[in-house]
């Protein structure tokens, strides 16, 4: 039946391309063919460089390929594959398919025929109770691969067809490489289908091979014995000369001990010389090969040339674009690398700065103090070296061309911002005294036992930002204060300059022995693979555009995400609004520092402000200071000649630019807020005390102000010493996150041999629950 509906499938017209491809890969799909710029037979040295694979075998083992009861085919989990390897296949690649799952497949069918050939007499004879145990005889795997390798290649025939994608089936056997002719026609065939854009369907010829060989390894370049599948795709990827292997298994990839045992760890690139360190668990219970057999395949195809990644293919969370993903450079699965990095992985530099960030914590207040005020102090004195720093990568990003003017703007360092730098840091400093290990609440719960929360580092920070070297020292010394271990990812274009401040930050920790407690990224990692050490890191810190923040809170899995996407920030001046004020206000706001994202956006006038004294006085500010107007939908109606009319009232443009609109009331400029807003930071001028607050207790922003500039949202300016950014989350913090915005709390209960036992009804202890007073948390 199964096939029956297969070749109808495959009778019908091939739809479009692009009409059946998944959305998630439309933007892939191309008609132009794939520039080779990769050295063939020599390995990729970095994931990065993967992007660049034009020939590509995809080995699919038996616990992909096979159902979990080992009788027939997982089809949903072969249909994403098959599609992925369809949008590889158009974009100009040359992709090849070793396959399992002929005797799954046969298994199933020889089974199904067994239990159709049985007598119908003797099915009645036997009553239905005793057919459900009627048990079968054991099918020899030869048998089972006779019979599944055509309806094997029919359901990959008729997959491949719906995204018009011709296949062609090759059966081999080790001795098709043994012999020279055989092996010459082997890869002459296999050229001509490529060559001809058709998608060779791999397979050992399971119905006549031979039993493997015991003991039988791998042995050099030239010689490899075809025991299993992954043999198979190592030694056609090596005669093939393919840039990329990709083998998909049941497990993410190799672990340096047997995955599900305690402290086993996922290998992000392994290397040939490590093999000693692994330890090997058991074998796929419908596989043959096992891990050992996937590695020594992997080392001996990367020997002879070939990338090798070995994933998981199994799990329904990844296997859509699993194959799509490791081609892209992702860090998904094992990578296999012969080229071993200088310095630690990113991994490396976690565990390293969450084992000197506990030592950290640990410090005595004084001491995290010392630390930041050294950093301070080192700001000042090294100025002339992180200047010359800053200036070379001022004329790298100017020259390139690729920064718009308001990152320029946050990329450029001046003596100035140093000596502002040098004071927040000093601030932070005299705030550190009170942060970690501050009591809370005490509660006596009963006699002699007591009950605390206390303040506590979150533990590890990831904070990745664009442009912005002052954002290092500063966020260095939120994090040494509140004992927490940092991991820093800077833009590229501020390589120079992060480099040389984050060497000073780790000359400060030294004076206490924490130098590893901050570390700075500086390997090709992407964030979207940062975003997925949820294991070893505790919060994400965005600090860049709003696409950056977007994009790192859609990657970051079971991490929290602190920020905003953007900062659209609405200035309402009222009908009872002080003129001086009001053009002062928004003269600061939108003016004194443009890209910053607590700069005023959208100015909303009130209607009966129109045509009157204060209206020509802000529009002449606003001109002489080179802003350009773009009048919202309501503004644009009351004029003859207006700006350009605005193309979306949720704009953030970070430049010297604003929106202006009309509103008729207080309560107008509220529900506007609220629609176009970004809960960021929003201001009403008015010199009335009334609708001053109920616009301030009205409005959903994290920072709301009366007559005053919007620029005021800002750790610095609120006396936090500095800020990590600013949130509009709903919980843990929000507006400009400080140093309590990087702690949180445990609880810790001291008795003396206390049970809950005790306080049951027979038991002789009664719950007190007595608030016990503790000091202010942060003493004057």
């Amino acid at each position: 039946m199964m096939l029956q509906r297969l070749a109808l499938c495959s009778s019908l017209r091939s739809r479009s391309l692009q009409a059946n491809v998944c959305p998630r890969f439309a933007r892939a799909v191309s008609q132009t063919k794939f520039p080779v710029t990769h050295s063939p037979g020599k390995s990729a040295a970095h994931r990065s460089e993967l992007r660049q694979a034009k020939r590509i075998v995809v080995k699919l083992g038996s616990a992909v390929v096979t159902r979990g009861d080992e009788c027939g085919l997982a089809l949903g989990r072969l249909a994403s594959i098959v599609e992925q390897v369809a949008v590889l296949q158009n974009q100009g690649r040359e992709m090849m398919i070793v396959t399992s799952g002929a005797v799954a497949f046969g298994r199933q069918r020889l089974r199904h025929e067994i239990l159709l050939s049985q007598s119908v007499r003797q099915a009645l004879h036997s009553g239905q109770n005793q057919l459900k145990e009627m048990s079968l005889p054991v099918l020899e795997a030869r048998a089972c691969a006779a019979a599944g390798q055509s309806g094997l290649m029919a359901l990959y025939e008729a997959m491949f067809t719906q995204y018009s994608t011709c296949t062609a089936q090759i059966l081999v056997t080790n001795l098709d490489f043994h012999d020279e002719q055989k092996r010459r026609n082997l890869n002459s065939t296999l050229h001509e289908l490529l060559r001809m854009n058709i998608v060779p369907i791999i397979n050992t010829n399971d119905a006549v091979v031979p039993p493997p060989v015991p003991n039988s390894d791998l042995q050099g370049v030239n010689v490899i014995h075809i025991k299993d599948n992954d043999s198979l795709a190592a030694r056609l990827a090596v005669e093939m000369k393919a840039d990329l292997l990709i083998a998909l298994s049941d497990v993410e990839g190799l672990y340096d001990s047997p995955p599900g045992t305690d402290d086993a760890k996922l290998i992000d690139i392994f290397y040939p010389g490590d093999q000693q360190s692994i330890r090997y668990g058991s074998k796929s219970k419908v596989g043959i090969g096992g891990m050992e057999a996937k590695v020594k395949s992997a080392l001996w195809a990367l020997q002879g040339g070939t990338s090798v990644v070995i994933a998981n293919g199994t799990d329904p969370k990844v296997t859509g674009h699993v194959i799509t993903d490791i081609v892209e450079g992702k860090k998904v699965g094992t990578f296999f690398s012969e080229v071993k990095p200088a310095g630690p992985t990113v991994e490396q530099q976690t565990e390293m700065a969450r084992q000197a960030g506990r030592t950290l914590a640990t410090l005595h207040p004084d001491e995290r103090g010392e630390i930041i005020c050294r950093l301070a102090d080192l700001l000042t004195e090294k100025k002339d070296e992180i200047l010359s720093a800053n200036k070379r990568d001022m004329e790298t990003a100017a020259s390139s061309g690729r920064l718009s003017q308001p990152l320029l703007a946050r990329l450029s360092l001046s003596t100035s911002k140093l000596n502002s730098l040098a004071i927040g840091l000093r601030q932070i400093a005299v705030s550190s005294r009170d942060s970690v290990g501050q009591v809370l609440r005490r509660t006596r719960v009963a006699n002699n036992l007591e009950l605390e929360q206390i303040t506590v580092p979150i533990g590890v920070l990831l904070v990745i930002f664009e442009s912005r070297p002052d954002c290092l020292p500063q966020v260095s010394a939120l994090a040494i204060a509140s004992g927490n271990a940092l991991l820093l990812k800077g833009g590229k274009e501020a390589a120079n300059t992060n480099r040389i401040l984050h060497q000073l930050t780790q000359e400060a920790l030294s004076l206490h022995g924490v130098k590893d407690a901050i570390q700075l990224v500086s390997t090709r990692e992407e964030v979207e693979d940062l975003c997925r050490l949820d294991k070893m890191i505790d919060l994400i810190i965005p600090r860049g555009s709003s696409q950056l923040v977007r994009d790192i809170q859609r990657a970051a899995k079971g991490i929290p995400v602190l920020g905003h996407s953007e900062g659209i920030c609405h200035v309402y001046i009222d009908s009872e609004a002080c003129i001086e004020k009001a053009i002062d206000i928004i003269k600061d706001s939108k003016c004194d520092y443009p890209a910053a994202c607590n700069a005023m956006e959208t100015l909303l006038l009130h209607r009966d402000l129109l045509r009157t004294p204060l209206f020509d006085q802000i529009i002449d500010m606003l001109r002489v200071e080179q802003v350009k107007i773009h009048a919202g939908p309501r503004f644009a109606s009351y004029l003859t000649f207006s700006p350009s009319e605005v193309k979306s009232l949720r704009t953030e443009y970070g430049d010297l630019e604003c929106c202006i609109e009309v509103v008729d009331s207080m309560q107008d400029a509220v529900d506007h807020i609220h629609k176009y807003g970004s809960s960021h930071t929003d201001v009403i001028v008015t010199d009335n005390e009334k609708t001053a607050e109920q616009f301030m207790q009205q409005v959903d922003s994290a920072c709301v102000f009366w007559n005053a500039s919007s620029r005021f949202a800002d750790g610095y300016r609120f006396g936090l010493g500095a800020e990590v950014g600013i949130s509009t989350a709903r919980i843990h913090a929000r507006g400009p996150v400080g140093l309590e915005g990087l702690l949180t709390t445990k609880w810790v209960l001291r008795g003396e041999g206390h049970t809950v036992a005790e306080f049951s009804e027979a038991g002789s202890m009664k719950y007190l629950h007595e608030n016990i007073p503790v000091p202010q948390r942060f003493p004057s």
